[in-house]
C-alpha cells in the first residue's frame, strides 16, 4: 500500500512511517513544509500526486494550554486541516486514520469512556479535535478514528522527558494525583495503526497502553525505572493550575480492539521500560 503520513516530524508520525516501511508499504511522510494541511489546495495537490491507498493523519496542534490563547490557530489546524484531508480522501476514495484524543470527553465520573459515548470537550484543544472527528465522519465511510492519551515517543517532547529534565535541577517535584488515565507509547501505537490500515474494520476506537495510573504514579514509576532519586509530592489539579482544564477521568474502554481482532497494547510500565532504553536512560 501507498500511505501518506502527516506530522512525520512528530512523535507518532515518525514511528508510523518506520512501522509501515518495515512491513513493505510505501510510507510518504509529510510535515508542514511539504504539505500545509490548513491549505486546502496544497492538500489536494499533494494527495493527488502521490497515488495513495490511505492516509494516516497524525499532524496536529497539540499545545493544550497555548491553545486557550490561540483558539483560531488550533481550530484551523486540527479542525479545518482535518477537513481538508478528509475531503481529499473522499475524492480519491482513500481509507483514513484520524488520531484523536481522550480530551473530546468531559472527564467526569470513573467509568471508562466507550468509543461511541457522547463527546463534550472541556478545552479548546479538545473542541478542535472533536470538530476534526466530525469532519472525518461527515466526509468518509472508510475511516478509523483512534483516540489516544498521555502520549510519549522518542521523537519529540513529552511528560517523561519533562520529568527527567526537571529532576536534574530539583530534589522535589509536585505532580497531579487526581487525573487518571493510561500512557501511550507511540512505538506500540504505530504497530496497531499499521494493523488497522491493513483492514476494513472501520469505526471509532480507543488505544492506549494497558493499565491505569495518575500523573503522580506515572512520575514515580519513571524515576523508579530510571534510577533517579527525587521526591514526588501528590497534589490536586487545583493546587497545580493550568490554563486549559484537564479531564479527571481519562479511562478508556478498549474492548472494541479485541472485538475486531486487534491486539491490545502492552502494559504501560513495560512500554516505559522499553522507551527509557530507546532514549538511552537505561
Amino acid at each position: 500500500m501507498r500511505i501518506l503520513v502527516t506530522g512525520v516530524k512528530g512523535q507518532l508520525g515518525y514511528d508510523v512511517v518506520n512501522e509501515l516501511e518495515k512491513r513493505g508499504h510505501t510510507a510518504i511522510g509529510v510535515d508542514v513544509e511539504e504539505m500545509d494541511i490548513t491549505d486546502a489546495a496544497a492538500v489536494e495537490r499533494e494527495m493527488k500526486a502521490d497515488d495513495l491507498d490511505a492516509v494516516i493523519h497524525c499532524a496536529a496542534y497539540t499545545a493544550v494550554d497555548a491553545a486557550e490563547d490561540n483558539r483560531e490557530l488550533c481550530i484551523r489546524v486540527n479542525a479545518e486541516g482535518t477537513r481538508n484531508i478528509a475531503r481529499a480522501a473522499r475524492e480519491l476514495n482513500l481509507k483514513m486514520v484520524y488520531i484523536s484524543t481522550d480530551y473530546v470527553f468531559d472527564g467526569e465520573g470513573e467509568r471508562p469512556w466507550e468509543p461511541d459515548d457522547a463527546r463534550n470537550p472541556l478545552n479548546v484543544y479538545g473542541e478542535s479535535k472533536y470538530q476534526g472527528e466530525l469532519a472525518v465522519e461527515e466526509y468518509l465511510e472508510r475511516y478509523f478514528i483512534v483516540r489516544i492519551a498521555w502520549v510519549f515517543g522518542v521523537n519529540g517532547k513529552n511528560f517523561i522527558k519533562t520529568m527527567l529534565n526537571l529532576a536534574k535541577n530539583h530534589d522535589e517535584l509536585n505532580v497531579v494525583d487526581d487525573q487518571t488515565g493510561s500512557p501511550t507509547y507511540t512505538y506500540d501505537l504505530a504497530v496497531l495503526l499499521a494493523d488497522m490500515v491493513e483492514t476494513e474494520k472501520y469505526g471509532r476506537y480507543h488505544a492506549t497502553n494497558e493499565g491505569l495510573c495518575t500523573w503522580y504514579e506515572f512520575a514515580k514509576e519513571i524515576f523508579s525505572q530510571a534510577g533517579v532519586d527525587v521526591k514526588v509530592n501528590p497534589v490536586t489539579s487545583e493546587e497545580f493550575p493550568a490554563k486549559a482544564k484537564r479531564p479527571h477521568n481519562s479511562r478508556m474502554d478498549k474492548s472494541k480492539l479485541t472485538d475486531n481482532g486487534f491486539a491490545l497494547l502492552p502494559p504501560w510500565q513495560d512500554a516505559l521500560k522499553r522507551y527509557l532504553e530507546a532514549i538511552g536512560v537505561k
